[in-house]
């Protein structure tokens, strides 16, 4: 779980977090968790790139300017190249979204979708956890 903070500019005309920007607020909290860890336990290759190849978000409640939110994370499929990452954001202690992506590591240089390699999976292997609503 990471925190992630709402920013004035995030808000809308009716005073809640811009369907986009919640978007954004998960992007920020599966880099912290998923680069941060990853560069600390030597796994940079995730970091030199990996695109967003599918997202799928429920909006459940408004998210307003309440502090903490949090973002739960885990990985419920990994596969030879890619990994699908589920989403839990709460504000104020309630579940305000669920949302899910699915993410493609790519070659630095070439930028076309490459396999992951054993020390990344093992790595991922950590975080399987199952579907949110299994």
């Amino acid at each position: 779980m990471t925190q992630v903070r709402v920013r004035w500019s995030d808000l809308d005309a009716f005073r809640h977090v811009n369907n986009a920007k919640t978007v954004t607020l998960l992007e920020e909290a599966r880099v912290d968790w998923l680069f941060g860890e990853a560069s600390r336990h030597g796994v940079d290759r995730l970091t030199d790139g990996i695109v967003v190849a599918q997202l799928e978000i429920n909006y459940l409640r408004p998210i307003g300017f309440d502090l903490p939110v949090s973002v739960s994370m885990g990985l419920t499929k990994l596969g030879t190249a890619s990994m699908t990452v589920d989403y839990v954001l709460s504000a104020a202690g309630a579940t305000a979204v669920t949302a899910s992506t699915v993410l493609v590591p790519v070659d630095s240089v070439t930028f076309k979708p490459r396999r992951l390699d054993e020390r990344e999976r093992a790595f991922l292997t950590q975080y399987l956890t199952a579907p949110a609503g299994s």
